[in-house]
């Protein structure tokens, strides 16, 4: 058996989203605990993430950059390795590669165009490339029910391998802070930050703060919201954030009354197990994903009714009992998902299919 295995590391090119995550953490663990095979991370030139790349001993392939990488440079080394199975944990591979495993973390680029400038390029390049591979990869049951579904696949051709959750997220906490809910994410249209927003207006105590750390961007908004956002730059008590180091973020975690994720649309959705590993009470959107990975261990809400959004929010930052019940909850769900586990769902994924060729 050819025990050469190639992962494609072009996240270490991107900056840190929830999808980055997932493959820097999920390689590392990979890296730590592989005792088995000749695994090689490659990557373009354009790394921005020096010290993973160091740790994961990452081989520079090619000249070119983005999906051109993914389609051209790396399809020509590959096929000067006598084509070795290649794994991806995010972006794509080459589309008439056979012999890969094709990570796919949910279908939200079709469910919600507007929040991707690629989308054509998606459209056309995931049917092909589930199509001409041997396994899939995907990070929730949600999102395995819905790949089968929209592609026509079936599920015995895809297997689950959870998100984690960092070790560096634990609780730290720091006296004389200000009281303030968080919300963490990349700013797209189906993140839905503006509900968020409009039932922050709506809260009676007028003294909590609304910090949002991923950035601020108005086309998300739409043109019926011109009024919110005017209210808004002129509201000193709602905070964008823009990226932050992850020691940062735990800091905002651990300090903040409650964490609050009213996406639309998710296939996992890790910032919410940050927060609940740093000790913060979560309240999230009621979509089918959450209710999955979150279990009883948060509160939710209707994401399309900031009035619902408003009344959960009062009802968590304002009962005792029910705050100490979602700490203690979300320690113990947290602690459900580790890279460690992750990774032995991979090791059992590439086992199989090494031995079916």
């Amino acid at each position: 058996m050819n025990k050469d295995i190639y992962i494609a590391a072009r996240f270490l090119t991107q900056p840190i989203t929830g999808v980055q995550r997932y493959g820097i953490e999920l390689s590392k663990a990979i890296k730590k605990m592989n005792t088995k095979y000749n695994i090689t991370f490659v990557a373009p030139q354009n790394i921005i993430h020096y010290e993973i790349a160091k740790f994961l001993d990452v081989k520079k392939i090619g000249s070119l950059k983005g999906q051109l990488w993914d389609q051209i440079s790396l399809l020509k080394f590959l096929k000067s390795k006598r084509s070795p199975l290649i794994v991806n944990f995010s972006n794509t591979l080459p589309v008439f590669y056979e012999n890969k495993i094709v990570t796919i973390h949910d279908i939200i680029h079709l469910k919600y165009p507007v929040s991707y400038s690629y989308r054509k390029y998606y459209e056309i390049v995931f049917p092909l490339m589930l199509k001409h591979s041997k396994h899939i990869i995907t990070v929730s049951e949600f999102s395995k029910k819905e790949i089968s579904s929209y592609f026509g696949i079936n599920e015995d051709k895809i297997s689950i391998v959870y998100n984690g959750v960092d070790e560096k997220f634990k609780p730290k906490k720091i006296e004389n802070q200000e009281r303030y809910i968080l919300g963490v994410s990349s700013i797209a249209y189906h993140k839905n930050f503006i509900n968020l927003i409009k039932a922050f207006l709506q809260l009676k105590d007028k003294s909590i703060k609304l910090y949002i750390v991923g950035g601020f961007n108005e086309k998300i908004f739409g043109e019926e919201s011109s009024k919110v956002l005017d209210y808004i730059k002129n509201n000193d008590n709602i905070r964008f954030l823009g990226r932050v180091d992850d020691n940062k973020l735990v800091e905002l975690y651990s300090n903040a009354v409650c964490f609050v994720y009213p996406s639309l649309y998710e296939g996992f959705g890790i910032p919410p197990l940050e927060a609940q590993a740093c000790g913060c009470p979560v309240i999230l959107s009621d979509i089918p994903v959450f209710r999955e990975i979150y279990g009883d261990s948060a509160v939710y809400f209707n994401p399309l009714d900031p009035g619902d959004i408003a009344n959960k929010i009062e009802e968590v930052t304002t009962d005792k009992n029910l705050i100490t019940s979602l700490i203690q909850k979300g320690f113990e769900n947290a602690k459900k998902y580790t890279w460690e586990n992750s990774a032995k769902s991979f090791f059992k994924i590439v086992d199989k299919v090494m031995q079916h060729g």
